[in-house]
C-alpha cells in the first residue's frame, strides 16, 4: 500500500536522497535565503547551519520530513513548506536576525532598493555609481562588519569597477573613470568630488 502521513514524508525523503535536491521545487526566494543562511555559514558560523547541498541530504529528517503534511508525491512539495524548513534550522530566538544581518535588498542614497546577490562568494551588489554620490562610508551588512562588494554600473548598465572600498575609489581611481565616462555618458552627472555630490538616478537637466 502507498504510504501515508509521516512514513510518507520519510518515502518522499528517501527519494530526495536518491535523486538530490535538485528534484526539488525551490522558489527563487528560497534559494535566496539558503544563500543568505549559507553565506553566514561561513563568515559567522554558529547558529547558522550549514545548508551546502550534502548538509541538507544529512539533515532531510529535521528540515524536510516534518513539514510535508498530507503529500504523498515529490509533485506535490509545496516551494513555501520547503522555506519554512529551512528556516526551522535557525533557533528559533535567531531567526529574526536573519534579515538584520543578510537582508535581501540594499536602500541606495537615492531611496532605492537593490537585490544583494548571494549565490556567489561574498555578497554582490550591482548598482550605478550615480546613485552611491555623497555616501562616504562602504556598504556593509552584519551589523557594519561585512562589507558588500559593489559592482559599479554605468547609465548604460555596463561594469566599471568593482570595489571593496568605496572611499577608496572615490579618492583614487574615480579620476581616471570620470575622465572616460563624461565621454560615453555625456548627459549624466560626473563631478569632480562624488563623495559630496547628489546622489541620483536621472540624468543632467537640458542644458547643463
Amino acid at each position: 500500500a502507498r504510504p501515508t502521513g509521516s512514513s510518507a514524508a520519510r518515502a518522499l525523503a528517501d527519494g530526495v536522497r536518491q535523486l538530490g535536491l535538485a528534484v526539488l521545487p525551490f522558489s527563487k526566494e528560497a534559494m535566496q535565503m539558503r544563500d543568505r543562511i549559507g553565506f553566514l555559514n561561513r563568515s559567522i558560523g554558529d547558529p547558522w547551519p550549514d545548508v551546502s547541498d550534502q548538509a541538507l541530504l544529512d539533515r532531510l529528517d529535521d528540515w524536510f520530513v516534518p513539514f510535508q503534511h498530507g503529500v504523498t508525491a515529490i509533485a506535490d512539495i509545496k516551494a513555501s513548506n520547503l522555506s519554512d524548513g529551512l528556516l526551522s534550522l535557525i533557533p528559533h530566538e535567531r531567526q529574526r536576525e536573519l534579515g538584520r544581518l543578510a537582508p535581501t535588498h540594499f536602500e541606495a542614497p537615492t531611496g532605492q532598493r537593490h537585490p544583494i546577490h548571494y549565490d556567489g562568494d561574498e555578497p554582490l551588489l550591482s548598482i550605478r555609481v550615480q546613485e552611491l554620490f555623497g555616501l562616504k562610508t562602504h556598504p556593509a551588512i552584519g551589523d557594519g562588519r561585512l562589507p558588500l562588494l559593489l559592482e559599479l554600473i554605468s547609465p548604460g548598465h555596463r561594469p566599471i569597477q568593482t570595489t571593496r572600498d568605496l572611499p577608496g575609489f572615490w579618492a583614487g581611481s574615480w579620476r581616471d573613470v570620470r575622465a572616460d565616462m563624461r565621454g560615453r555618458y555625456p548627459k549624466h552627472p560626473w563631478p569632480e568630488d562624488p563623495a559630496n555630490a547628489a546622489p541620483t538616478t536621472r540624468a543632467k537637466p537640458r542644458g547643463t
